[in-house]
């Protein structure tokens, strides 16, 4: 009885040392890939900062579906503002010259250039927000493998959405500089639907800004077509209300815009998820004006068209068709 008694303890003592083992491996395990995601967060965050405090030039790529148009770009962070030239290198040469968030873009048309103000576009590699809490609450992100892009080092980052109403992406972030070179974004089959990649990419250190002009043939007119004009909205509308929107999803805009060919103003909404975004656009239906309605998916761009009570609503945006839906029938009417 005692050997047994013997052998029966430690018998019990190797399995609660193996126990003992195997919890302390889990933790490891469980400590270590905190550290690897909270590093891989600390990479993303490099990236989202550099785009705007690197001085940089470059071509890229960009590809969605069966179209590809290499982009040449120029920019420039004087440690106070920053200037940016994109040039369409194929076909007509489209120029967009952005200064902070104002971006003028110069487009040919027949024989005139119009010159078209808009504000606040996100243009890669600029593509990231600063502050990415918004994008941990909706996405998991983890790392990758290292690759070259444009002859440089970089890091993989995959970003996947933890739900279906946001697609996923892959990035590419220079080891080295920080900036991001490549990203690619995958639908819920995990088909590519959009990739936007360096090919050249070297820092500048020249703060001239002689090439911050557009360099579209002068024989041309130059035509000034102003924006759509948009006034800040913060009122309650009596018409219609928004219930509960898409989770992650928040609204940070919204603005009366006057459109061209319709008598009435139309209400513009944009929400976000910290990455993707969505414009609402809700107007009063014109008499004798057929109703949109329906649902389309174009490259990576969703659209939702319905009705609300005599309210004609549309929501588009690079994301699953369920998130604009789902916006889109978040308007309830007023009656």
């Amino acid at each position: 009885m005692l050997i047994f008694a013997i052998v029966s303890f430690i018998d019990s003592h190797m399995k609660f040392k193996r126990f003992g083992l195997i919890l302390l491996l889990a933790m490891t395990a469980l400590n270590v890939r905190a550290a690897t995601d909270e590093n891989a967060w600390q990479v993303l965050q490099k990236a989202a900062v550099a785009a705007h405090a690197l001085s940089y030039e470059g071509i890229f790529v960009c590809q969605s579906g069966q179209q590809s148009k290499p982009v040449q770009i120029r920019h420039l962070f004087n440690g106070q503002f920053e200037f940016s030239r994109n040039v369409v290198l194929d076909g007509s040469p489209k120029e967009v010259l952005s200064q902070g968030a104002d971006v003028v873009i110069y487009n040919p048309k027949n024989e005139k250039i119009v010159i078209e103000k808009r504000r606040g576009q996100n243009m890669f590699p600029a593509i990231l927000p600063t502050d990415l809490d918004a994008i941990k609450a909706s996405y998991v992100l983890r790392m990758g493998d290292t690759e070259r892009v444009a002859d440089r080092q970089a890091q993989i980052l995959f970003l996947d959405g933890k739900d279906k109403l946001r697609y996923s992406y892959k990035f590419w972030v220079d080891i080295e500089y920080g900036l991001l070179l490549k990203s690619v974004m995958y639908n819920h089959q995990n088909e590519m639907i959009e990739s936007i990649a360096f090919n050249q990419l070297g820092l500048i250190n020249n703060a001239n800004l002689d090439w911050f002009k557009p360099k579209i043939d002068s024989k041309k007119n130059y035509v000034m077509e102003d924006e759509v004009n948009a006034v800040a909205d913060n009122h309650v509308s009596p018409h219609w209300k928004l219930k509960e929107l898409p989770l992650g999803y928040f609204k940070v805009d919204q603005m009366i815009r006057t459109v061209r060919g319709k008598s009435l103003p139309v209400s513009h909404l944009i929400f976000s998820d910290g990455l993707a975004s969505i414009s609402l656009f809700i107007e009063p239906m014109e008499n004798g004006v057929k109703p949109r309605l329906g649902r389309a998916v174009v490259g990576n761009t969703s659209f939702h068209s319905a009705v609300v009570g005599y309210l004609q609503i549309t929501a588009l945006g690079e994301v699953p068709e369920a998130a604009v839906a789902q916006i889109a029938n978040s308007v309830v009417f007023i009656k």
